[in-house]
Formats: C-alpha cells, sequence, structure tokens
C-alpha cells in the first residue's frame, strides 16, 4: 500500500480495509478496534440504511429482483434477496451494479467528513473487499485504492461451521454452503497486510487487536 502518499492526500488519516468470510470475527475485531478509538464504518450497515432511506435505490432493486422480495409492509427483505443473488453470479452482479455506485459516494462521502473533523484511524468493514472492491463503476477505482491496510481475520473452518450454526441457526449443510460459496482464508491472506487470527478466546483476540492499536498508533 502506498501508505505516505496516502496520508498526506487525506490529511493524515489512516484508513484500514478490514475484511474476512462469513463467521470470520471480522465484526468482533471492528468492535474491538471502535473501543480502542477507530471510527469504523460498517459497509453493511450503511446498505442496510440505504435500502431503509432511499426510495429510488429500493425502486431500481424492485425493478431487477421482483416484487417477491418485498415484505407486507413493502420494505426489501433482505434475506429473500439473500437467497436470490446467493451462488448466483449474474444475480449478484446486477445487485452490485446498482448497489455499488450509490455505496463508493456515500462512504467517500463519509470518508471526506472524517478527514475534515481530524479522525486519525477510519476501518473500513467490508465483507467483500477482497472479491468485489466497491467502486462506481466495474473497471473504474475502488475504496480499495484509498486503503493505507488491508486487515483480514480468519478462522478454521471448523470454527466458523460452530459460529454459524450457533449464532444463524444454520444447518451444517447449509453452514458449509456459505462457507464454500466465499474465497478461502488463504486466498483473501494473500491481500492482507495483517492477518488476524481470531480462533481463540474473546481475551486473547482483545489482546491481538490493541498489539496491532499500538503498533498502528506508533507507525501513525
Amino acid at each position: 500500500m502506498t501508505t505516505e502518499l496516502s496520508l498526506a492526500r487525506l490529511g493524515g488519516m489512516k484508513i484500514i480495509g478490514l475484511t474476512g468470510g462469513i463467521g470470520s470475527g471480522k465484526s468482533t475485531v471492528a468492535g474491538f478496534l471502535a473501543g480502542l478509538g477507530a471510527t469504523v464504518i460498517d459497509v453493511d450497515n450503511v446498505w442496510h440504511e440505504a435500502l431503509a432511506a432511499d426510495s429510488e435505490l429500493r425502486q431500481q432493486i424492485v425493478a431487477a429482483f421482483g416484487t417477491g422480495i418485498l415484505t407486507p409492509d413493502r420494505e426489501i427483505d433482505r434475506k429473500k434477496l439473500g437467497k436470490i443473488v446467493f451462488g448466483n453470479p449474474e444475480a449478484l452482479a446486477r445487485l452490485n451494479n446498482i448497489m455499488h455506485p450509490w455505496m463508493y459516494k456515500t462512504v467517500r462521502a463519509q470518508l471526506g467528513e472524517y478527514r475534515r473533523r481530524g479522525v486519525k484511524v477510519v476501518v473500513l468493514e467490508l465483507p467483500l473487499l477482497v472479491e468485489v472492491p466497491l467502486s462506481m463503476r466495474a473497471g473504474e477505482p475502488s475504496l480499495s485504492d484509498e486503503l493505507d491496510e488491508v486487515w483480514v481475520a480468519i478462522a478454521p473452518e471448523s470454527t466458523v461451521l460452530k459460529r454459524l450454526k450457533n449464532k444463524l441457526g444454520l444447518s451444517e449443510s447449509e453452514a458449509l454452503a456459505r462457507i464454500r460459496s466465499q474465497l478461502s482464508s488463504e486466498e483473501r491472506a494473500k491481500q492482507a497486510d495483517v492477518i488476524i487470527d481470531t480462533d481463540c478466546s474473546l481475551n486473547d483476540l482483545g489482546a491481538r487487536v490493541r498489539g496491532l492499536w499500538r503498533k498502528l498508533a506508533l507507525d501513525t
């Protein structure tokens, strides 16, 4: 990563892209970082808020996927939408073409606002940072170009399987299907500046994140 250039461009604000597969523990890592003083942008939450607030965006998605994705209250049911795009590259690409330009502009605006406020460290929690960089349009610059470091949370498949069964109530076959539809931890790790193994107790994970934070503070 071109850290020196990025920091100069963004007025000293350091941006970390935090990613990992389903059940990898990335959200737990993000929570620890927030507690240490980082400003966290959870892109999934930004997307959820967009679906609730932006009627034009909802209309585009309904036009693309049909009224069957709506709840009785005429809101988009993310689970129904997820079932359509899960394992269907064409449907996922269609959704990304609608979603990404809006998300790209929204997150970039947030980064600009945090820079004006003098925020020192921003963590972008991006589940598909490696697989599908968030950009205005395919082939154009993405949010990945803004990052100073990429942090990847990983855990063994057996640990992720237990987490998904306990947290989401998925059957073993359902959980395995979700895990294996994504890039492996090994593939994600190839793109990482920092790898965080979350297969440990919360206390140990907290200590690992604090160590990384101290190093980040020294580097910054």
